[in-house]
């Protein structure tokens, strides 16, 4: 499957922005979404991941009530909602996919740059 990250941009601390992943090849049901972020000088991190059916979701602790993880299978896009953005949180955003069968995230987006100024 291949992933293109798009919707990253610059905003002020306290907006809003939605990213979206568009999956194009084997795509539908059979993969797991991750977003992940990795910030100037530091370790890429997981944001949150959103199952096959999209019905269970995980958010790390510094997201948890601000950002939403969402899938349209129709679309073949997985969405990023963030909220009450804060100046930590900007980094550059990537979107993976883990296969069903897979233990790892294996198939990666190009990155969208999200900046949140103060």
């Amino acid at each position: 499957v291949q992933l293109q990250a798009s919707g990253g941009g610059l905003v002020q601390a306290g907006g809003s922005l939605r990213l979206s992943c568009t999956a194009s090849g084997r795509t539908g049901s059979r993969y797991t979404v991750g977003w992940f972020r990795q910030a100037p000088g530091k370790e890429r991190e997981l944001v949150g991941r959103i199952s096959r059916s999209g019905g269970s979701t995980y958010y790390a602790d510094s997201v948890k009530g601000r950002f939403t993880i969402s899938r349209d299978d129709a679309k073949n896009t997985v969405y990023l909602q963030m909220n009450s953005l804060k100046p930590e949180d900007t980094a550059v955003y990537y979107c993976a996919a883990r296969y069903y069968t897979e233990a790892d995230f294996r198939s990666w987006g190009q990155g969208t740059q999200v900046t949140v100024s103060s």
